[in-house]
């Protein structure tokens, strides 16, 4: 259950961060409503995923999953372009999140 838990608060932490953007510095109020509970219930669901998922596993892949997934975001929403440099940033931080998740032996 823990790594369904993970995906629900990727999930909740990329729609905040998208409506930071639209909430123009918490002037706009429903933008700002789903920034800060956008944000409530990923750390919500963050603290559930501890329960059963190491911390370094799963903040590794809440942070770098948000990552890819905001900078796609950005890219279809915004118009945003990656150059050669940001594809290489994110594609290191994908192989890290793969190379901790799937060769390391952290326990719980």
């Amino acid at each position: 259950m823990g790594y369904w838990y993970l995906i629900i608060a990727i999930i909740a932490e990329v729609l905040a961060t998208s409506a930071l953007k639209q909430s123009e510095g918490f002037s706009r109020l429903l933008p700002s409503l789903v920034v800060v509970g956008g944000y409530g219930a990923s750390f919500y669901f963050l603290s559930l995923v501890l329960r059963t998922v190491p911390i370094g596993v799963a903040y590794a892949v809440w942070a770098g999953l948000g990552i890819v997934l905001i900078t796609i975001v950005g890219a279809v929403l915004y118009g945003q372009k990656m150059d050669l440099p940001a594809v290489l940033g994110i594609t290191l931080i994908v192989s890290g999140v793969l190379i901790l998740h799937l060769f390391s032996n952290i326990k719980s």
